[in-house]
Formats: C-alpha cells, sequence, structure tokens
C-alpha cells in the first residue's frame, strides 16, 4: 500500500499546533513559562544531541550550562543561547528545541542559567553570561567547537542580556574578557530602549542602579560593535517592535553592521516557537540566524 506522508501527517501537525497555541494562550502562564511546556510536547531536530549536563562555570548554584552539538563536531561555531523570563524566571532545560535547532544546522550550542531577580539585580545576571562565555572560550573545543568563533544569542530577556554583553565592554572585561571574545551577537524580541521604567519586572531588576541610562543598550552603540541581527515579530505586544527599531538605527548611525528583520503576524512567544520544526513557516526564525552566523560567526 502507498502512503501519502504529507497527508497522513496533516492530523498530526494540526494536533501540535492545537496543542502549543493552547499552552502559549493559558492564562495562568506567562509566555515565557509557557515555553517550558512547548519544549516538552513539541518535537525538536534530529542530527544533534546534548553532549553534555549542569557544567558549572562559576560558584554560584545556578552558574550551569549545558552544551549541544551535532555528531562529530568537530572546530564548528559555537553560540551562547540565554533564555528569557523578565530577569526573574526561567531554565536552561525549557530550550532544549532551541539548542537543538540551532546545533543541527552546524553549531555547537550551549544554554546556561543565570542568577535571578531578586536574588540579584543589574548587572549580576549579564556578569553570568559574560562567564558562560568565558568557559566557551576555555572549554568549547572539548565539545567540536571553536573557541575564536563563539556568538551570542537571546530571546526577550535575553536578547536584552545577549546585547548588552555584546555591547558594553565593561560586562566583557568583568570576566576577564576583552571586546573581541563576542564574533557576533543575535537578539530576539528584546528590550533595548525601555526608560522611564514602568513595568514591575524592569523596577525590580534595574531601579537600584544609579544611572539608569547605562542599563540600556541603546547607549552603546559603536563602530567597535560586533555584528548583529536583530528579529522582532511585528504582533509583539509584550516587547514592542520600537525596541528593534531604535537599536537597528542607533547601530547603524554610529557604524556598525546590524540587520534588522521583522515578521509580520508573530508575536513575542511564537517569534521563539518558530524554532520548533512543525512552525518554521511561521517565520524564518532560524533561516535567518543560519544565514547571519554563516557569514559572521
Amino acid at each position: 500500500m502507498t502512503v501519502d506522508r504529507n497527508t497522513t501527517d496533516v492530523p498530526r501537525r494540526r494536533f501540535l499546533r492545537a496543542a502549543a497555541l493552547s499552552l502559549l494562550a493559558a492564562p495562568a502562564l506567562t509566555a515565557c513559562s509557557s515555553v517550558g511546556l512547548f519544549n516538552a510536547v513539541v518535537p525538536s531536530d534530529g542530527g544533534a544531541m546534548k553532549v553534555a549536563s549542569d557544567i558549572p562555570f562559576g560558584a554560584q548554584p545556578r552558574q550551569m550550562l549545558d552544551v549541544y552539538a551535532p555528531e562529530g563536531a568537530q572546530a564548528l561555531p559555537s553560540v551562547l543561547f540565554i533564555y528569557g523570563g523578565s530577569w526573574n524566571s526561567g531554565s536552561k532545560d525549557e530550550y532544549a528545541f532551541v539548542a537543538r535547532s540551532i546545533a543541527a544546522r552546524g553549531y555547537v550550542v550551549v544554554v546556561a542559567d543565570y542568577r535571578l531577580v531578586p536574588g540579584v539585580r543589574y548587572p549580576d545576571f549579564l556578569i553570568d553570561g559574560a562567564l558562560a562565555i568565558r568557559w566557551m572560550k576555555d572549554n568549547i573545543g572539548r565539545y567540536g567547537g571553536d573557541p575564536r568563533r563563539v556568538s551570542v544569542a537571546g530571546h526577550s530577556a535575553g536578547a536584552y542580556n545577549a546585547v548588552m554583553i555584546a555591547l558594553n565592554p565593561k560586562i566583557l572585561a568583568a570576566a576577564g574578557l576583552g571586546r573581541g571574545a563576542v564574533k557576533a551577537a543575535i537578539g530576539i524580541a528584546g528590550p533595548y530602549d525601555f526608560l522611564p521604567l514602568d513595568d514591575p519586572a524592569t523596577i525590580a531588576a534595574f531601579q537600584n542602579w544609579p544611572n539608569l541610562i547605562e542599563t540600556q543598550p541603546i547607549h552603546y552603540p559603536s563602530r567597535a560593535a560586533p555584528p548583529m541581527l536583530l528579529l522582532h515579530g511585528l504582533d509583539d505586544t509584550t516587547v514592542y517592535p520600537r525596541n528593534t527599531r531604535s537599536l537597528a538605527a542607533k547601530l547603524s548611525g554610529a557604524g556598525a553592521f546590524v540587520e534588522a528583520k521583522y515578521y509580520p503576524g508573530v508575536g513575542h512567544a511564537g517569534i521563539v516557537t518558530a524554532f520548533a520544526p512543525p512552525f518554521r513557516s511561521n517565520a524564518p526564525v532560524l533561516d535567518d540566524i543560519d544565514r547571519f552566523l554563516k557569514a559572521h560567526g
């Protein structure tokens, strides 16, 4: 009997779409906590695997990371992915589907936990990201990565972290790194220009810093910035696309290389769930990242 795989797979795709949408719409969950459940029910890519778990990159309990790589990885470009969660929640385990999707394209991917508010405030969660990059510089070669080609990417609050690590040399210096430590940076639906503080999450994370201008990514663009890709859904009502437009304009005006892409009909959670195989038709997030990293990472 001949089976039409495309036809028989339609009910499964419909089920996965319905399940994911119901999770993302659940009123008791934030967008980012919903992603954890999404990760549990939606299949991720083959061709890449977790090769190391819970490796410490610092002395604190949340300074732990996981490593994903394609089989037989050797001297591949490496990417640190930083998840979101309003700087007060999130777990590296929830984003395995993102790590596998990137790793399957030919990269070694690290997902690191970091210290959260209220236990810490700005800039400690940024320093944790820089320390994870320090670990990658020293150790990623053991897992098939190239320590000379380390890029950083993040979604939502994680995009803020990724961009600030890439732009603010003081953050890298706190981990013993120079500006050139980051080969390229990718921000996905990130907040980059959010003064005055008017949200409980940003107030809790940043209000104690004496000069709030220093907390804003749009304060740091320069010609020395690494190449940057900024992605945003045009239907994002959690972090408005104006954040990406503002930062892209500042980077371009400073003479840095920046590419900004906007996806119609895509919201804040949808831009990260688009990494998963059943939802890639919603936005070419993975293709755009892969193309950018092959050129600049």
